[in-house]
């Protein structure tokens, strides 16, 4: 087996696989990459058992088989050359040679066949999305998925597909966003979660293309395949909250303000809050907010004032300023809406401005308890 490849094309392809492999593996073979040659069709895959992404690329050989290659050996030699055709030579002695235009190196490789194989979806259905879409749907959702292990489902991002939309929400019982497309439908009715791993690989390749991703799914696994990569990963199992439930429907009380002015000054503010709570107090009456913080137990405190647009009964409410300043960098919008009911009661926050045509993103934020 041998093939020819050019140094900084395996490299960039690597570099996309190799955030697949985790630093600790139960299974020595994962901490390879599988390397399948068939002709001039050189299939590069790495694995963590639960997502398996593999790269198709075209190089210069003609001849067949499989080998499992160190990944983190292979990274650190292929980072040291400048662009150059390599030659890789599978030697009689276990050993697979590469050479350059200065030496020669050989690695320990592993049979191809101990590789676990990707799972193959039987009659799956499927969806075709435009990368910018789906790129845009993970960014603007992933943020707010939960870490607890003992809630697995809310660890992931909820699809829900429809021939009237598709619909992608992440909460983790504090925050919850909800992005949503009217101009990019599904065939039919699906819905899973999926883990944050995959998605967050996806997220980093498809701000690169401007192509189709198709999206293959059953009740265990899903594929996304587009340009040169596959990736298959298994879904969360279990069903995910009744995310309509808590978004509350009566919002009387309606703050427009700028985003990015209400961004600084919450960071700034914040930096006064309680360590532990991080709680911010805005208090609204007329057309001035008044956002403030305070640490009792090291006589912190601060106060900023705002001109903003409000519609409602002068009210104070507190929040969580490490959320508030999350969803506030989410939102890619110049001016936002703030949406209240009650001091108790979530608040939602609706870009105003810089959305696609069919494109609507709700995001909501519990508040705190205020101490008066």
């Amino acid at each position: 087996m041998k093939f020819i490849v050019s140094s900084s094309y395996l490299l960039k392809q690597l570099q996309v696989l190799g955030s697949v492999i985790n630093s600790s593996n139960t299974l020595p073979i994962l901490d390879n990459f599988l390397f399948e040659l068939n002709d001039t069709v050189l299939t590069v895959s790495a694995s963590d058992l639960e997502t398996t992404m593999s790269a198709i690329l075209e190089i210069d050989s003609k001849s067949k088989g499989s080998v499992a290659i160190p990944a983190k050996l292979l990274l650190e030699i292929l980072k040291t050359f400048p662009e150059q055709p390599l030659t890789f030579t599978v030697e009689e002695n276990s050993t697979i040679e590469i050479s350059s235009n200065s030496g020669k190196y050989a690695l320990a490789y592993a049979p191809g066949d101990e590789f676990p194989k990707a799972v193959v979806l039987d009659e799956p259905s499927a969806t075709m999305v435009p990368a910018e879409v789906l790129a845009s749907a993970i960014s603007k959702t992933i943020f707010a998925a939960g870490n607890d292990d003992l809630r697995p489902v809310m660890s992931g991002v909820f699809f829900q597909f429809s021939p009237q939309s598709l619909i992608f929400v992440a909460t983790d019982a504090h925050k919850l966003v909800k992005y949503s497309r009217t101009d990019v439908t599904a065939t039919e009715v699906a819905e899973f979660i999926m883990p944050k791993k995959p998605l967050n690989i996806l997220k980093g390749i498809l701000a690169m293309t401007d192509s189709e991703v198709k999206i293959e799914y059953n009740d265990s696994n899903a594929v996304f395949s587009f340009d040169s990569y596959m990736l298959v990963c298994r879904l969360i199992d279990g069903k995910y909250p009744n995310y309509e439930a808590v978004i509350p429907k009566e919002n009387p009380k309606k703050l427009h303000i700028d985003r990015t002015q209400l961004l600084n000054s919450v960071r700034r503010v914040a930096i006064f809050s309680n360590k532990t709570t991080h709680q911010i107090r805005l208090k609204i009456a007329g057309t001035e907010l008044n956002i403030s913080a305070e640490d009792i137990d090291y006589s912190n405190k601060a106060e900023e004032r705002l001109t903003c647009d409000y519609q409602g009964d002068d009210m104070q409410i507190g929040f969580n300023s490490r959320f508030l300043t999350e969803m506030l960098n989410n939102l890619h919008s110049d001016e936002i809406m703030l949406e209240m009911s009650l001091p108790n009661r979530a608040g939602i926050l609706t870009p105003v401005d810089g959305l696609d045509e069919g494109e609507t993103v709700t995001m909501l934020v519990m508040p705190v308890m205020l101490n008066n």
